[in-house]
């Protein structure tokens, strides 16, 4: 039996996994001042990292149709899939995952959906567990089962510089976005049920980085692991970040992913984010 694999734009995911897994990559929609386009096809890193750093900024995401989402899955199946399991961000940051199971629940029981509870590679671990057990011929129970798996182990934290965009977004509420700007923190936020949350708070950028390295360390405790690395606009700490849980995780640590986020993120969090994805393997 083959299943096919499908995922959104939002799991950040490296070119070469996606080819080398045969992964679909269904995109979200931003609209950027006025231009609209698919994230990652059409609006691109930078062009989110431009917009935002205008004076006056206007942003919206959208998810992809339940048509968008039928119609990729009735393409998959008529190539020969027996079946196919859809991989989404968080149920609570998108209506993407819906769209999906109306989709799904149009196209028939040859399609699975499964909430990630996260975004970026917290969506794209499970993405790549569910088409690593598809490849070893594992039947549709089952790579939904490995995906699951996954997403209970895997964490992500992620450094802002400030609490703003995702306040304007409605991913945090005011009062949170208030207390940042008035103390003048940094937060470190996490996602333990598929909600942003504000995890620590720190004085300084550098505190920031320093934070998500001590939290990823933890997360990922005595287990081997895989790392991902996101940012926006800030390279050099992606780069500081992958070099510092290096050292820390030794033989541990097995694949390591480094991406920028793209548009529908980036609206939320701002430039400078900085991200840290821990996937604890199975024993």
């Amino acid at each position: 039996m083959s299943v096919a694999v499908v995922t959104d734009s939002t799991a950040y995911l490296p070119p070469g996994p996606v080819r080398a897994h045969r992964l679909t990559v269904v995109p979200l929609t931003v609209v950027l001042n006025g231009a609209e386009g698919l994230e990652g096809v059409e609006t691109l890193p930078a062009d989110a990292t431009r917009a935002l750093g205008g004076r006056r900024v206007s942003v919206s995401t959208s998810r992809p149709s339940p048509a968008q989402f039928a119609a990729t899955y009735r393409r998959l199946l008529a190539d020969g899939a027996d079946g196919v399991l859809s991989v989404h961000l968080s149920a609570e940051l998108s209506g993407t995952v819906d769209a999906a199971r109306l989709a799904a629940a149009e196209v028939g029981d040859r399609v699975e959906v499964v909430d990630s509870r996260s975004t970026g590679m917290g969506l794209g671990f499970p993405a790549l567990a569910a088409a690593t057990a598809a490849e070893a011929g594992v039947d549709l129970p089952g790579v939904r089962a490995a995906a699951l798996s996954a997403v209970d182990r895997t964490t992500i934290f992620f450094y802002v510089d400030t609490l703003e965009f995702l306040r304007r977004g409605g991913r945090i509420n005011a009062a949170e976005a208030l207390l940042g700007t008035a103390l003048s923190v940094k937060p470190i936020m996490h996602m333990p049920d598929g909600a942003i949350v504000v995890r620590d708070k720190v004085r300084t950028a550098s505190r920031g980085v320093a934070r998500l390295i001590d939290l990823a360390v933890e997360a990922a405790a005595d287990a081997e692991v895989d790392l991902a690395v996101h940012h926006l606009a800030a390279p050099h700490r992606a780069e500081h970040l992958v070099e510092a849980l290096t050292a820390r995780l030794g033989d541990r640590l097995h694949d390591t992913y480094v991406s920028e986020v793209g548009a529908v993120v980036a609206a939320h969090a701002g430039p400078g984010l900085a991200g840290v994805v821990i996937h604890r393997r199975q024993a």
